[in-house]
């Protein structure tokens, strides 16, 4: 059995396929994720349609781990999560908390961030 910080890490390798269906299933079926700027989605189906809008006319989304430790189920990423996108790179540093089951699937994640920073290089790219 993986642990939390091989189960986050093979989570975030998964992103560049951008395969809503793969990532989704990495959580529980009543997994709550939540960009603290936006309100949470709960469950597995919500949280692979809150992916699907994400990577929806994004050529690739990579996550460049800088730190990432683990506490027993906790485990916390500093990131700089960045979106390919045919006008640009959208380049976002991100605070990530992941919640881990025994059974290796992600039951939380809350990701913190600027999303007025977000918001303003996607402008810039028109």
């Amino acid at each position: 059995m993986a642990t939390p910080l091989e189960v986050v890490s093979q989570f975030i390798d998964t992103w560049p396929s951008g395969d809503a269906h793969a990532l989704a299933a990495f959580f529980t079926e009543d997994a709550v994720y939540h960009n603290i700027p936006v309100d949470p989605v709960v469950g597995r189906d919500a949280i692979e349609s809150m992916i699907s809008w994400f990577t929806e006319g994004v050529d690739k989304v990579e996550f460049e781990v800088r730190h990432a430790v683990a506490d027993g189920p906790v485990v916390m990423t500093e990131r700089i999560d960045r979106f390919f996108r045919p006008a640009g790179v959208i380049a976002l540093p991100v605070m990530g908390i992941f919640e881990v089951q025994a059974d290796g699937l992600i039951s939380g994640w809350r990701d913190y961030f600027d999303l007025n920073q977000f918001m303003t290089q996607l402008g810039e790219q028109g």
